[in-house]
């Protein structure tokens, strides 16, 4: 397990897999290559199939730029057996002739790999499931987030947290003073801002509900506007952390260390569904998306109300749990329906498990492992039309549309 700042990826909207990745490797390839006189850019599966919806050749291009001509194509038929999201660079020289040909593969939250080769990054967590860790916070006396402070032994890593905190905060508040219409062919209106004055006509209860609503939506449109945002796990699901931490920190004037000890600790539980499972809705559908990013935000919340390591994974498991079998069929391939909205629902949902389990003393007899296992074996056993294809479930009766 590999550290807890490859959840947290800082960067543009509106997909990890499909808009950020692509760009990573874009930039990485032709780092090795600044002396081509064209590239040749091959997209398959599911980057084919709503890669236009999730500008997926806009980051490309952005990338090559009048640095060389580059062609891209698109294989919507053609799913690579490593990974559903498969691409393929290729370089020449200016006599033509093909300099480098190199696979590679978007595996979700942004990550890059390559089928057969050892990951650039360590792992340096030496345990990897959540029941093993939930043990030794109970023999040690400590918390989840001192086990990632230990095992990272990083003096940088709650800078890095700090920054992800600043980073999530400015994008609720961006999306709160922003109106008009999101970019694509669906016209959907940004409904942040109305639900934040909404909410401010409620009382305790109801407005409590509608401004975590606000603050997912605020995020969530922002990324579907190529806004900058963080990975949580996913730009998919990155409005569902943000909220509930943002409406904590505002409504109950929870310090900052506090904070970033929660973003801590939810980075362990997405990383552990991230190690054994996946965060790739063209894996596993977007239970791994939302689905983590809830289990992600439960544990958060209830760390930050006094929860026992115990209740912390109860809370987590719950949220996850209740994802199971959430198939990923962006409509049109964009990151909005019913993408912003599923973010708005899973914030509220995780915030419904820390109360939950609150109420308990964290017994209980599912495991987070076992729902993270029984996820990976869901998603595989998902219909592919489900996984982020956008050619089933919601998306069955839309085109993909060029714009």
């Amino acid at each position: 397990m590999k550290t807890i700042k490859e959840i947290y990826r800082i960067g543009h909207g509106p997909s990890s897999s499909h808009t950020m990745a692509p760009r990573f490797a874009s930039e990485q390839f032709l780092a090795r290559h600044p002396e081509a006189a064209r590239f040749e850019v091959t997209l398959y599966g599911s980057l084919a199939l709503t890669g236009k919806g999730h500008l997926t050749d806009v980051a490309i291009m952005e990338v090559f730029g009048d640095k060389a001509p580059v062609t891209i194509n698109w294989q919507p038929d053609i799913f690579l057996p490593y990974h559903p999201n498969g691409m393929t660079f290729k370089a020449f020289n200016s006599e033509g002739v093909m300099t480098e040909e190199w696979t590679v593969y978007s595996v979700g939250g942004g990550a890059l790999e390559e089928e057969g080769k050892p990951a650039v990054l360590p792992d340096i967590y030496p345990i990897t499931k959540m029941t093993d860790i939930l043990n030794w916070c109970e023999d040690t006396g400590k918390a989840y987030w001192e086990y990632v402070k230990d095992v990272e032994n990083d003096p940088y890593l709650m800078d890095y947290l700090e920054e992800v905190w600043q980073t999530m905060r400015d994008a609720v508040e961006r999306g709160l003073q922003t109106e008009g219409r999101l970019p694509g062919p669906l016209n959907l209106p940004r409904k942040a801002a109305n639900y934040h004055i909404k909410a401010m006509g409620y009382q305790h209860t109801l407005k409590s509900r509608g401004l975590v609503f606000s603050y997912a939506l605020a995020v969530s449109e922002e990324n579907a506007s190529g806004g900058l945002i963080v990975t949580a796990p996913t730009c998919g699901s990155c409005g569902v952390l943000p909220s509930v931490l943002y409406h904590s920190a505002k409504a109950y004037d929870i310090a900052k260390p506090r904070i970033l000890n929660a973003l801590a600790t939810a980075a362990l539980v997405g990383n552990i569904a991230k190690t054994n499972a996946s965060i790739s809705g063209a894996e596993v559908g977007c239970q791994g998306e939302v689905g983590v990013a809830c289990a992600m935000a439960a544990a958060a919340v209830c760390q930050l109300f006094g929860g026992s390591c115990a209740q912390i994974e109860y809370a987590a498991e719950m949220a996850l749990e209740h994802h199971l079998g959430m198939t990923c069929d962006p409509v049109c391939g964009l990151v909005q329906i019913p993408c912003i909205e599923r973010n708005a629902f899973a914030a509220a949902r995780a915030m419904d498990a820390n109360i939950y389990a609150t109420y308990t003393d964290g017994t209980h007899r599912v495991s987070y492992d076992k729902v993270v296992a029984t996820m990976k074996k869901t998603g595989h056993d998902m219909p592919l039309l489900y996984r982020e294809t956008s050619t089933g479930g919601l998306a069955s009766d839309y085109e993909q549309m060029d714009y």
